[in-house]
């Protein structure tokens, strides 16, 4: 594939990628907020415990072989084949295990309904091992419109039942058939429109050539996904399933801006980066567009967030949700550096053979260990201050790692960055300094009014500055109104 025509298909794919995660999470924000009004925290609390346990068996079920399998020049059928293979065997061994154990983890955190609704909800781990493959092969093909289209509409539907279940009053079910649904429509649209013919056997062998990498990823991206949950845990347990649903909506509300961005991001860039790994300037420069555009729209997105956020949660959630608020506030702040941590694993990814990976991240997990054992003794707001410093120690250790790889200098990293930093902060110090003079407005027209001056004046700095990012995010914007 010539480098035009990989440009192009990068730039097509991260503007279909961002359509379909903004109006995705316009779509879960909305969602979001009525079933907020309709259920009790609890609810959510529950949700997060169930949480932990799905999101470690999702990332055991896949192995890291979609990674190997995108990193691979042209994989083979029997390949797919062997692969798809696993992930069932392995999604359907899990569920068994986890369905035994729904009770006693019912009985240790003293909710019956934990065993009730675990059974149903850990369904999601055979219904997506037949989704795994056929992403690969459609990430391969850099068919991102489509991808987009059919996570868009499965969104769509599945919030549109959670909303009509939650009115209805079926509490916690609402969010178990959302989540359900959601992973049940994506896996039926794959397999209609990608008819694969599974014609042919398994290979052990083929898998064990594969298995290498793939385990060092499935190691990091498991510990990673243990210590991100983990603390759900011990703040159910030692606290109270309530205080837990506050932690956990306003982790779930700042992943809303985070995750959406760092999923388009990453899911275009990092076949696109893997195809550019033996062309060190322009993989450097790949690298150097990426880091500022994830800078520039998420520095004043979080921090104006943070600003905000009394306001915002008031307006849309109601006075039961407002304890979240501090949670959320120290949360937003970790949502700057995230998306950058996971640039730069996807550095380390593509540029090492996956031993540095799992060394870093059992450097990090340690450190994680640390921060956990000292903040959630101390309460909440302590975890989420954890939390926050572990992303940015995570960034620092990913970036530090990645830039070695690839002959790219701290000085050059900083210069992508520190642009659209002091803008996000000149922004933040604003609103911050209006808000006590718009005191007797109405929440909703106040809120209004602080979101309306702090774009403008972002991008009126932008503007005057002459941040060539500026012209790049509005291409992407008019790319995604042409199409």
């Amino acid at each position: 594939m010539s480098a035009e025509r990989l440009e192009h298909k990068v730039v097509s794919g991260v503007v279909w990628s961002f359509a379909e995660k903004f109006l995705t999470m316009l779509v879960q924000m909305v969602v979001s907020i009525i079933v907020a009004r309709r259920l009790m925290p609890e609810d959510f609390g529950v949700m997060a415990i169930l949480t932990f346990f799905t999101s470690v068996a999702l990332t055991i079920v896949d192995s890291g072989f979609s990674q190997t399998l995108i990193r691979k020049k042209e994989p083979s059928d029997e390949e797919y084949r062997s692969v798809l293979a696993f992930n069932v065997v392995v999604a359907l061994a899990l569920y068994v295990v986890l369905w035994a154990l729904a009770t006693p983890i019912a009985q240790f955190y003293g909710h019956p309904i934990i065993a009730e609704v675990a059974p149903v909800l850990f369904l999601l781990l055979p219904i997506n091992s037949l989704c795994v493959v056929q992403t690969v092969m459609f990430t391969r093909e850099f068919r991102f419109k489509l991808l987009s289209n059919i996570v868009f509409a499965a969104s769509l539907i599945s919030g549109v039942v959670a909303v009509a279940m939650a009115i209805a009053g079926c509490g916690i079910w609402a969010l178990v058939a959302q989540r359900l649904l959601q992973m049940g429509i994506k896996a039926v649209a794959f397999w209609w429109i990608r008819r694969w013919q599974l014609r042919g056997g398994v290979s052990l062998s083929a898998l064990g050539a594969m298995a290498p990498f793939s385990l060092r990823l499935l190691a990091t991206d498991l510990i990673a996904s243990i210590y991100n949950n983990v603390a759900q845990l011990f703040v159910g347990k030692m606290y109270s399933t309530a205080s837990l649903g506050y932690y956990s909506q306003a982790q779930k509300l700042k992943d809303l801006a985070v995750i959406s961005t760092v999923q388009s991001v990453q899911g275009v860039t990092y076949p696109a980066l893997s195809k550019l790994a033996a062309d060190e300037r322009k993989f450097a420069d790949g690298y150097e567009r990426i880091v500022r555009l994830l800078s520039f729209v998420l520095f004043p997105i979080m921090l104006g967030l943070v600003a905000v956020a009394s306001d915002m949660f008031d307006v849309l959630l109601g006075e039961r949700w407002m304890p979240t608020v501090p949670y959320f506030r120290i949360l937003a702040l970790s949502g700057m550096v995230y998306p950058l941590a996971m640039v730069g694993y996807n550095v380390l990814k593509i540029k090492s053979d996956g031993r540095v990976v799992v060394r870093l991240e059992v450097v990090k997990r340690v450190v994680m260990t640390l921060v956990l054992c000292i903040t959630i003794p101390m309460g909440i707001k302590a975890v989420a201050w954890g939390m926050t410093a572990m992303a940015l120690v995570e960034f620092l250790l990913n970036s530090a790692v990645a830039l070695r790889l690839m002959s790219f200098g701290v000085v050059r990293l900083t210069k992508a960055l520190l642009p659209s930093l002091v803008l996000s902060l000149a922004m933040f110090v604003l609103i911050e300094g209006i808000n006590p003079y718009l005191e007797n407005l109405v929440v909703a027209l106040r809120l209004a009014t602080d979101v309306v001056v702090a774009v403008v004046f972002y991008l009126a700095l932008a503007y005057a500055f002459g941040l060539s990012t500026l012209s790049e995010c509005l291409s992407l914007v008019k790319g995604v109104l042409k199409k």
